[in-house]
């Protein structure tokens, strides 16, 4: 957890410091430090709906098929 924490500071420090460097805005360059991260949250949500889904269906359908052999074992001696 404290490596997560410790993650979660230094990611709003950067986004932070990188959009004050661009606008030279307190105000914004806090504004996108918090909102930033509450839309990634959101995106994510729906992200992992979107995976656990497409895995499911890929699991309902059945095991897929096995992949071609690659160009090394085709070859004689290979």
């Amino acid at each position: 957890m404290a490596k997560t924490l410790s993650f979660g500071v230094m990611h709003l420090g950067i986004a932070f410091s990188v959009t004050y460097a661009l606008t030279g805005s307190l105000a914004i360059s806090g504004a996108i430090t918090f909102i930033e991260p509450a839309v990634n949250t959101v995106a994510h949500y729906f992200f992992e709906r979107f995976w656990a889904r497409r895995e499911a269906r890929a699991h309902a359908a059945g095991p897929a098929e096995p992949a071609a052999p690659a160009a090394a074992d085709a070859m004689p001696g290979g």
